[in-house]
């Protein structure tokens, strides 16, 4: 029979619940969780939630990154009402695989990121990247929200080109969902639970939207997530464990580079989708 660690000459076959030290009726607190020894009892249990992902300081590159696709909308000429994408800044700067292999705009690579069909698909976008980048950026720092925030941009047109070279795409869902990835691998690495804060259950129900809805570009959206949760693993890795300031960036910008240079190779193919449009 194991003796009380404070009273060694008393059995007992009662053990703390935090800690595991067997414990005598007057060492014993009661607790929702079980019997406690007096040590225990005086901490407070710590519970993780996503909010402990975030440190605390304003989320500036977030708002940023909102600012210049809501610009960039009004500018493409659809204005509040429009839907359809159909001007000719919108036409010059959304993602389309021939433009991209046979006229080598290659910036449409990047543009394509901030135009968007209509209100209700900025509207989307942008609170998903709000909620993301309020939750993120503090916690990453703002050098390395960016980085990620780009890199899972470039990830989603690569993925976007590789599925649907022959479509009109745009949108910035490919960069949302990279966030999204990071916010799960940082939510891991800090033992936040993925479904009770809720992350889990907005990745699902968001792939399993972008399966489901017509026009989506789920090759953007894949595309987007794996660049994201790359990213994510690279901050993690080296920059909260290894405590390196300039790796991660450089990691982000070399997994940009690859979405970059895998874009440029599939823009020539021919897609799912050789002629009309996709929303991410």
């Amino acid at each position: 029979m194991a003796t009380c660690y404070r009273h060694p000459e008393r059995e007992t076959g009662v053990s703390c619940s935090s800690c595991g030290r067997p414990i005598c009726p007057d060492c014993m607190t009661p607790t929702s969780v079980g019997m406690r020894c007096p040590e225990c009892s005086r901490e407070r249990t710590k519970v993780k939630t996503a909010a402990h992902i975030a440190r605390g300081s304003e989320p500036v590159a977030t708002y940023a990154i909102i600012a210049i696709n809501v610009l960039a909308y009004l500018g493409s000429g659809q204005g509040f009402g429009g839907g359809g994408g159909g001007g000719s800044a919108f036409r010059q700067g959304a993602l389309y695989g021939p433009a991209i292999a046979d006229q080598h705009e290659y910036w449409r690579l990047v543009t394509s990121g901030f135009l968007h069909f209509g209100f209700f698909h900025i509207a989307l976008n942008m609170y998903f990247i709000y909620v993301l980048g309020r939750l993120l950026e503090p916690s990453l720092g703002r050098a390395r929200f960016v980085a990620v925030y780009f890199a899972s941009l470039l990830m989603g047109s690569f993925g976007a080109l590789l599925l649907t070279p022959g479509a009109l795409t745009a949108g910035a869902s490919g960069a949302a969902f990279g966030l999204l990835g990071c916010a799960v691998v940082v939510a891991r690495s800090r033992g936040i639970d993925l479904w009770s804060s809720g992350l889990g259950a907005t990745l699902l129900i968001n792939l399993a939207f972008g399966l489901t809805v017509r026009g989506i570009s789920i090759g953007g959206h894949l595309g987007g997530l794996v660049g994201g949760l790359i990213a994510g693993w690279l901050v993690v890795e080296f920059g909260e464990r290894r405590g390196q300031r300039l790796l991660p960036l450089a990691g982000c910008a070399v997994l940009g580079a690859v979405g970059i240079a895998g874009a440029i190779a599939v823009s020539g193919m021919s897609g799912l989708l050789p002629n009309g449009v996709g929303f991410f």
